[in-house]
């Protein structure tokens, strides 16, 4: 009777063990990270447009798990001047951000984003915000699409810094600024939604969002078809040790490459890269302190396509690539606004103010598809084009277009803007495009 008690307390222990191990690894890959959300709190965005916003960033905390050891929020308004709702260590439970979320005001002012991004950057990282060392940092704009000052070289600093970027507009918005703003690629941390939809991106978000805060140390940022960015928190000092980087392509033809970074570096970039490969990566940390575990993430870069994004040619502020020099805008100016007129079920009648510089406009490219995902629609216009239908379009159907001026010397210029067809019965698609202006005879 003895053994069979002893057995019995020993599995039952052994039992309790197992249990122990198994939820301490469920709580190990919970998301941990500081989130901070930045909102067009300017008058460029009306109350009820507020209201909304405030509801969906509700809706996104909801079923977050918030705690010390766990996710932090913090929320920052767009005006003005940046103003702070709320600190990373004001509030440790979701109901207590939710409600934080709920009763914020709207600050009204000037839409002066770049400002509030360099703000943002010493609060993800300060720690008198309670913002937290070697933890995950995601940053997530909510904006109708304009800023009144730069924001390509404040979010590029964020980014540099290991800060995922999530981007949802609501309204008009430049859809090259707005896709290098966003970290990497653009499908997945760019969303264009109208403010009555967005609950229905929510569920997609969260998920996102969750995933940029697993405690994966190791991670890889921004994948493009020939590199990527490897961020990490700091293990070391520059007086401590040194990393060792290792990056072991599948195509085993191709040699393995090292890289040795000093103890204070937490990113790398690893360019050159083939397109649609998988590369292994290892960080290694030699510590004159401590025996630290090398850590390792599989990667694979995108598939390589004719025009597509790429570390050298890759366009990070005002419709430029970052390798082409700046340029003056009165020089080469895209379109300023768009009007979406004539919206009938199956086609919209799309103008644009025409681009200055027109002796240096070769065309227009008009980009058209549907908010909720689904095949695009591109369309090439000559110089002196400044207004097009485009048929065969679906019924009750929101759209993101986009019409971009290409000029003479290679640079382009972009403007987007929402528009949505009306409601009606289908028909047989008519003809696809019709240009509703032609260049003046020569």
């Amino acid at each position: 009777m003895l053994f069979w008690t002893a057995f019995s307390l020993a599995l039952s222990l052994r039992l309790a063990l197992a249990r122990s191990g198994v939820e301490h690894s469920a709580t190990a890959s919970a998301p941990q990270g500081d989130l901070l959300f930045l909102l067009d709190s300017s008058a460029s965005v009306s109350h009820y447009e507020f209201s909304r916003v405030r509801e969906f960033v509700g809706q996104l905390v909801s079923t977050m798990p918030f705690g010390p050891g766990a996710v932090r929020a913090s929320l920052v308004h767009v005006g003005s001047r940046p103003y702070t709702e709320f600190t990373f260590d004001q509030y440790s439970s979701g109901q207590a951000v939710h409600d934080a979320i709920h009763v914020a005001s709207q600050r009204m002012g000037d839409t002066n984003t770049g400002l509030a991004l360099l703000y943002a950057k010493e609060q993800l990282f300060a720690e008198v915000a309670g913002a937290r060392l070697g933890v995950p940092k995601v940053l997530v704009w909510v904006t109708d699409g304009g800023s009144s000052d730069p924001v390509g070289p404040p979010m590029q600093e964020l980014k540099d810094l290991g800060v995922t970027v999530f981007i949802v507009s609501t309204g008009r918005g430049n859809l090259l600024e707005l896709s290098a703003a966003a970290s990497a690629p653009a499908e997945k941390h760019l969303h264009f939604v109208d403010v009555d939809d967005l609950h229905i991106i929510a569920p997609e978000l969260r998920d996102s969002i969750t995933d940029a805060m697993q405690p994966q140390q190791l991670r890889a940022l921004e994948v493009l078809s020939n590199g990527f960015r490897l961020s990490w928190p700091p293990l070391l000092t520059v007086d401590s040790g040194y990393y060792v980087l290792e990056l072991v392509p599948s195509d085993k033809l191709v040699a393995k490459r090292r890289q040795q970074l000093p103890g204070n570096a937490t990113s790398w970039i690893w360019t050159d890269l083939n397109p649609d490969t998988d590369y292994e990566v290892t960080l290694l940390p030699e510590s004159n302190e401590r025996l630290l575990s090398p850590q390792h993430v599989r990667v694979r870069t995108l598939q390589g396509e004719a025009g597509g994004t790429s570390w050298e040619g890759r366009v990070v502020y005002e419709g430029r690539p970052s390798n082409q020099p700046s340029f003056s805008s009165a020089e080469e100016a895209g379109p300023e606004r768009i009007i979406i007129s004539h919206s009938r079920p199956r086609s919209l009648r799309i103008s644009w103010a025409p681009a200055l510089g027109p002796d240096s406009t070769l065309g227009y490219h008009i980009q058209l598809g549907p908010l909720q995902g689904g095949s695009l629609r591109r369309v090439e216009l000559p110089a002196g084009c400044n207004s097009t239908t485009i048929q065969g379009l679906t019924p009750g159907t929101a759209y993101l277009v986009t019409v971009t001026a290409a000029f003479r010397s290679g640079r382009e210029r972009a403007l987007s803007a929402k528009a949505c067809t009306a409601s009606g019965e289908r028909t047989r698609d008519p003809q696809s495009v019709r240009p509703e202006a032609r260049p003046p005879e020569p």
